[in-house]
């Protein structure tokens, strides 16, 4: 998901700055991979989408598990559990969005919205 997202930036001459996409290329891979161990036993496949306008970049991963996840917490001595605190963290600093919503079918979207260019 992450090579195929930057691929199509690329393909695409989206004008994101190269910090912009790496935040959005982990987004990515955190979200990807929430969906891949948490969703795929009531959900075995997923979708990813991305979505360009005028100054912004958006990327959604979408499956059928009805399960909605929450942040966790900050515990310094786990090593996992911790991918969408990344995600939140990394849209914040952007200055984007980060949100959840259920689908028509039952399931969940997850998405985030950063600006194509850094807040200076």
């Amino acid at each position: 998901a992450r090579r195929a997202v930057r691929d199509l930036l690329a393909r695409q001459r989206v004008p994101a700055a190269e910090d912009v996409v790496e935040g959005l290329l982990l987004i990515v891979s955190e979200l990807t991979t929430n969906a891949v161990r948490h969703a795929a036993l009531l959900s075995p496949t997923l979708a990813v989408e991305v979505a360009v306008g005028t100054d912004w970049v958006r990327v959604s991963v979408e499956d059928e598990h009805p399960y909605r996840p929450t942040a966790l917490e900050t515990d310094h001595g786990r090593t996992g559990g911790r991918g969408l605190l990344l995600v939140r963290e990394i849209t914040r600093e952007a200055g984007g969005a980060c949100d959840m919503a259920r689908t028509a079918s039952g399931g969940k979207v997850i998405w985030a919205t950063l600006p194509l260019h850094p807040l200076v």
